[in-house]
């Protein structure tokens, strides 16, 4: 589990440093500044509770937690003590990667490894919502993974890359490749209607993705660009 951790974060531009105990960890943080710790809560013959426990008397370093067990107990405790989220194994990579990301952001950091300049063109912030160019994905303040399709991806980073702007439907339709030459296509309609679903906190109400009636669409970004 250790060496799969490794390969991923390393995969995800990350710099992870592996070690077997609580005494390892002491050791390695005095020698190096950490961003985040992930603790396995079954660590041989001792407590990840307790590691935690001894992190957050001491700082405020962040803590995502891994189990392998399905005591809703474990998890309570866990979050009680301190820790800034918590994952049952087996678990979904992606939806790790995200969360860890998702508790850096929360704690002001960026992603471990990344110039700040790949950081704020590889991602977008929607409010509650980020958006990672990089590996496409739409991921809520807590981690969790919203999905998105090849084309609402495409029509929502073109809406980001000219924000607070009026775009007319036919732009949006050359967007995502759609023919041209039929007008009433309701591709765009179908996927606004999708996109609001997964951005807004009240599709039927949008504050974000908005419609200007004869106009085409807009994405808003500021307060002093939301309308009505």
């Amino acid at each position: 589990m250790r060496d799969a951790l490794v390969a991923l974060l390393s995969e995800n531009q990350f710099e992870p440093i592996p070690m077997e105990s609580s005494a390892d960890f002491g050791e390695m943080r005095k020698q190096v500044d950490l961003d985040l710790v992930i603790i396995d809560l079954q660590l041989r013959g001792e407590s990840g509770l307790e590691l935690a426990m001894d992190i957050r008397r001491n700082g405020d370093l962040p803590i995502v937690m891994l189990t392998g067990r399905g005591d809703e107990t474990d998890k309570i405790v866990g979050l009680e003590i301190g820790a800034d989220d918590y994952m049952l194994k087996p678990f979904n990579p992606r939806e790790l990667v995200a969360r860890i990301r998702a508790v850096l952001r929360r704690y002001g950091k960026g992603a471990p490894g990344l110039p700040n300049s790949v950081l704020s063109d590889a991602h977008s912030t929607l409010g509650r919502l980020i958006l990672d160019r990089t590996t496409k994905i739409l991921s809520a303040q807590d981690g969790r993974e919203i999905p998105l399709t090849n084309a609402e991806f495409r029509l929502l980073d073109f809406f980001l890359k000219r924000p607070n702007e009026i775009i007319p439907r036919v732009e949006l339709l050359a967007e995502i490749g759609s023919d041209l030459t039929r007008y009433m296509d309701r591709t765009i309609d179908v996927l606004i209607l999708r996109l609001r679903r997964k951005v807004e906190e009240n599709p039927s109400k949008p504050v974000h993705l908005q419609t200007r009636r004869g106009q085409g669409y807009i994405f808003v970004t500021g307060p002093e660009n939301i309308s009505g």
